[in-house]
């Protein structure tokens, strides 16, 4: 049907190729903005705590969903049951994850947060066989399952002890990307087909975040006797940007190409994430870390594939 109908007019395919267009200009947006949300937190963490770098992350985040609430005339959802759950989920998906990262990047490069990123469909691969029914293994997901470990041994020098490598930090990383799945399957185990909106559910789940690393910043770390400007202005864009229109941005792309192809923005991350790290950071790369990001991709490209 799509090659029959611009058949009968000269105006149709270019308005076609525009559609094109612009759907891959922003899935490129999209992957440069959480790119380099990796790069953004390590600079946030040089001047404020890894907590108030998260909180202030939430914040500016949150702004932009409730203003695209407001303008969308969008109200927050309702019920005891359904603020629970996305209590729940804000915690996993948003205030613990991003919080992590953030006390992760005090001791490892960017480069490796955001290829232990890259290891959230690993993990939720794992842990869908388990949860979801039906997600049924087949020989070419678990093939991919153990390829894409593999590549994460290769990242972090397994045949060398480790040598180098602060176990702390890597933990973290590796346990934040854990988070994320787990946060997916609670929240599509509990508050699939509420019929509220996307951003009306995502807006809250941000708020209450935002509560909650507003509750837990000020019993961890002092008020900034300081603000320096570069790590303020690298806070606010991780928010506004890498949080907030980012959310909007991968919305927009799910509704038009469908979550399978949005979904593949995952792939770009930790290749944007050593570019801007190594290039703009001047973090050091061995050939191990874009080998291992490499084979972790194609393990979790093959556990996607259906």
């Amino acid at each position: 049907m799509s090659t029959a109908t611009p058949a009968r007019t000269g105006a149709r395919p270019a308005a076609a190729a525009r559609t094109r267009l612009d759907w891959r200009l922003r899935f490129g947006a999209l992957s440069l903005i959480w790119g380099f949300s990796f790069l953004l937190i390590k600079v946030g963490t040089e001047g404020y705590a890894p907590f108030q770098v998260t909180l202030g992350r939430l914040v500016f985040g949150a702004a932009v969903l409730v203003a695209a609430m407001a303008v969308k005339q969008e109200r927050l959802p309702r019920g005891p049951r359904t603020w629970l759950h996305l209590t729940v989920a804000a915690f996993l998906l948003n205030a613990l994850p991003f919080s992590l990262f953030a006390y992760a990047e005090l001791t490892i490069p960017s480069t490796l947060a955001g290829v232990c990123n890259a290891t959230s469909p690993l993990w939720g691969m794992a842990l869908s066989l388990v949860a979801l029914s039906e997600d049924r293994p087949t020989r070419l997901r678990v093939a991919g399952l153990g390829l894409g470990f593999l590549g994460v041994l290769t990242v972090l020098g397994a045949w060398q002890g480790f040598h180098g490598l602060d176990a702390t930090g890597t933990a973290m990383a590796l346990l934040a990307s854990l988070s994320y799945p787990v946060g997916w399957i609670y929240v599509r185990r509990t508050l699939a087909g509420t019929g509220r909106s996307h951003l009306s559910m995502t807006g809250a789940q941000l708020l209450l975040a935002t509560v909650q690393l507003a509750v837990v910043t000020p019993l961890f770390t002092s008020f900034p006797s300081r603000f320096p400007l570069v790590p303020l202005l690298a806070v606010a864009a991780l928010g506004a940007l890498g949080t907030g229109l980012a959310v909007l941005v991968q919305y927009g792309l799910v509704a038009e190409v469908g979550p399978t192809t949005a979904q593949m923005v995952t792939y770009f991350i930790p290749v944007i994430a050593t570019a801007a790290g190594v290039a703009i950071l001047n973090e050091s790369l061995t050939w191990a870390t874009p080998a291992g990001a490499l084979i972790v991709l194609a393990g979790a490209a093959l556990t996607q594939a259906r």
